[in-house]
C-alpha cells in the first residue's frame, strides 16, 4: 500500500483527502497515518492540512524501489528491487538471495555497505547517501569462461550512463574502473558461483562515487565523485535506472556471440589505457608496454618492446600508468 499512495501523491499535484485514501485503499485513516508517517521516515517532505488531506512537496535522493521504479525502462533487469539501508555488501546480499532462488534481473541496493568489497579482495569506501551502491543477479546459460568478460560489459554500461546523465567524460579503465580526469569514480566487481561444467549465477556488483564532496585522506588522491566532478548533486536512483538500461542492451549484444565483438570498437574508443604506456604487473615481476585496447575476448592487447604483443588476462595482473593510477 506504501508505494501506492506515494505513487498516488506523485501523480496528483493537489491535495489527496484522507477520506479518498482510506476509501480507496479500504483501510483505517490511522493506517494511512502511518503510512505517511512512514514515507516522511523515508525522506519524502508530505504536507498534511486538515480538510484537505495530503500533498507531497518534495522527495529523497534515495535509492529505494520506490524511487528506482518509477524511472527504470528495462525488459528484465531490476524488475525485481530489494533495498536496504545498510548491508554488509550488495554482492554478499545478491549471494544470499540467489542461493534461496531469486530470479534472473534481480537488483540490491543500499544507502551504505559496512564491508564493501573491490577487485583482489581490496576494501570499498561506501558511505551512507553518497553512492550508487548496486548489485544485481544474473543466471546466464553461457561458457563459464566467457563470464569475465561481463565485468567489461559493464564498465561499458556505466561508462555511457555517466556520460548520458551528466556530460562529463567519463572514461574505462581497463577491466572494471571508470575514471575521470584521471581519478576513479566507479568499481565494478563480477563473481560467479558455478555447479559442475555450468554457471549456477553471476553477480555484477557496482559502486559509483555519486554525491560526495571529499574522501578520506588514504584514498582522496585517486577518488572523485560526479559532484566534485559536475560541481552539482546528481539524482543517484536515475543514475542507477540509466546503467541498467544500458547494461540490459549491451549484455543482449554479448549473449549472441558471448564475447566482445560487438562492442570492443566502442570499448576502446571509451578506454583511457588504449595508446597509452602501461606497466603490467604479474606474479612473475612487471613489465611495460604499449596498450593497443581490448580484443573481443575482453584481454587487453599491450605491445611490448620490438613488437611482441602480449594477451593480458584481467584475472591474471594488473595495469597501471607508468606515472600513477592510469
Amino acid at each position: 500500500m506504501k508505494a501506492e499512495i506515494l505513487n498516488l501523491l506523485k501523480e496528483t499535484k493537489d491535495f489527496v483527502s484522507g477520506q479518498e485514501l482510506c476509501e480507496r485503499f479500504q483501510v483505517s485513516r490511522t493506517a494511512i497515518w502511518k503510512t505517511v508517517r512512514q514515507l516522511e521516515e523515508e525522506g519524502y517532505r508530505i504536507e498534511a492540512v486538515r480538510n484537505r488531506g495530503y500533498r507531497l512537496v518534495g522527495k529523497p535522493n534515495a535509492v529505494t524501489e520506490a524511487e528506482i521504479s518509477e524511472g527504470l525502462h528495462t525488459k528484465w533487469l531490476g524488475r525485481e528491487i530489494r533495498y536496504y539501508d545498510s548491508v554488509d555488501s550488495t554482492n554478499q546480499q545478491v549471494k544470499r538471495l540467489a542461493d534461496q532462488g531469486a530470479a534472473h534481473g534481480t537488483l540490491v541496493t543500499a544507502e551504505s555497505q559496512t564491508s564493501g568489497k573491490g577487485r583482489r579482495g581490496r576494501g570499498w569506501s561506501s558511505p551512507a547517501g553518497t553512492g550508487a551502491w548496486m548489485s544485481f543477479l544474473l543466471r546466464p546459460s553461457i561458457d563459464p569462461n566467457h563470464a569475465s568478460m561481463l565485468t567489461l560489459v559493464a564498465a561499458l554500461a556505466v561508462c555511457n550512463a555517466v556520460r548520458d546523465m551528466t556530460g562529463l567524460a567519463a572514461k574505462i579503465k581497463w577491466p572494471n574502473d571508470i575514471v575521470i580526469n584521471g581519478k576513479k569514480l566507479c568499481g565494478i566487481l563480477t563473481e560467479m558461483s558455478t555447479e559442475e561444467l555450468s554457471i549456477h549465477y553471476v553477480v555484477v556488483g557496482i559502486g559509483v562515487n555519486v554525491n560526495q564532496s571529499s574522501f578520506p585522506d588514504e584514498i582522496k588522491q585517486r577518488a572523485t565523485s560526479l559532484k566534485l566532478e559536475g560541481g552539482r548533486d546528481y539524482s543517484r536512483a536515475e543514475l542507477i535506472c540509466r546503467i541498467l538500461e544500458h547494461f540490459e542492451h549491451y549484455y543482449e549484444i554479448f549473449l549472441e556471440t558471448e564475447d566482445l565483438e560487438g562492442m570492443a570498437e566502442e570499448y576502446n574508443g571509451k578506454c583511457v589505457n588504449a595508446g597509452r604506456e602501461v606497466c603490467v604487473l604479474n606474479p612473475g615481476g612487471e613489465y611495460t608496454g604499449v596498450s593497443l585496447g581490448i580484443d573481443s575476448q575482453g584481454d587487453l592487447l599491450v605491445k611490448r618492446g620490438g613488437g611482441h604483443v602480449e594477451k593480458i588476462s584481467s584475472g591474471e595482473v594488473s595495469v597501471r600508468g607508468i606515472y600513477g593510477y592510469v
